[in-house]
C-alpha cells in the first residue's frame, strides 16, 4: 500500500524504535505516579527485555521492517531524534536503517529538546518539506512538539503513556503497536494529506 506524498515521517528513535533501556526509567516513573495496569505491564516487559540484554537497547518489534516498508512505499522518513551523535548513530545501526531514511537529527542539532518544536523544525527542514508531514511518536512530548509546527501525529502506545494522554495532547490517531501501525500505514497517509 504506497504512500501518496507524505514528505516526512519523524520518529522518536531512541524509545520508540531502538527500545532504549531508559524506556524503563520512563514505564517505571509513569507506574508510580498510578497511570493504570498498562502502564505497569509496560514497564515489566520493559524489564524482561533490558534483562534479556542487559544494557543493550534492541530494536522493537517490526520498526526495522517499518522503516523497510515505508521506504518502499516511497515515504520520505526522517528519524527526529533527541539522543546524542553517537547513541543515535548505535540506533540507526541496530535498526540497520541508514540506507532506509532520508535523514536523522540528533541532540546536536537544537538548543531545546522536545516538546520544544526545534527538533521537528529541523527534521522538517532535512526533509525539504513541510507539505503533508506526519509525526510518529509515543510520548506526549512529541505531540505537542510536532503540533507546535504543524504536523499532525500519529501516536503509538509504548511510551508508557495511555491513549487518553496522547489524545489529550493532540494526536491525530492512536494505535497499539508498531505492527498494527505496519498493518495500516495507509492512516499516515490519510493523517498527513488532512
Amino acid at each position: 500500500m504506497p504512500i501518496d506524498r507524505p514528505e516526512l515521517l519523524a520518529t522518536y528513535l531512541n524509545d520508540h524504535l531502538a527500545g532504549s533501556t531508559g524506556g524503563l526509567e520512563k514505564a517505571k516513573r509513569a507506574a508510580k505516579a498510578n497511570r493504570g495496569d498498562r502502564i505497569r505491564r509496560a514497564a515489566g516487559g520493559v524489564a524482561r527485555r533490558d534483562r534479556e540484554r542487559p544494557g543493550q537497547p534492541q530494536p522493537m518489534d517490526g520498526a526495522s521492517e517499518l522503516l523497510r516498508e515505508l521506504h518502499e512505499d516511497g515515504a520520505a522518513v526522517v528519524l527526529a531524534s533527541s539522543a546524542k551523535e553517537n547513541e543515535v548513530d548505535r540506533y540507526l545501526d541496530l535498526l540497520d536503517a541508514r540506507e532506509l531514511v532520508d535523514s536523522w537529527t540528533s541532540a546536536a542539532d537544537v538548543e531545546q529538546t522536545k516538546p520544544e518544536p526545534d527538533l521537528i523544525e529541523v527534521a522538517l527542514k532535512k526533509a525539504g518539506s513541510s507539505d503533508a508531514a506526519v509525526m510518529v511518536g509515543d510520548s506526549t512530548w512529541d505531540v505537542k512538539a510536532a503540533a507546535a509546527t504543524g504536523v499532525p501525529t500519529l501516536a503509538v502506545l509504548t511510551g508508557g503513556f495511555s491513549a487518553g494522554e496522547l489524545r489529550e495532547a493532540g494526536a491525530a490517531q492512536v494505535v497499539e503497536s508498531i505492527g498494527a501501525l505496519r498493518k495500516d500505514r495507509g492512516a499516515l497517509a490519510e493523517i498527513a494529506l488532512g
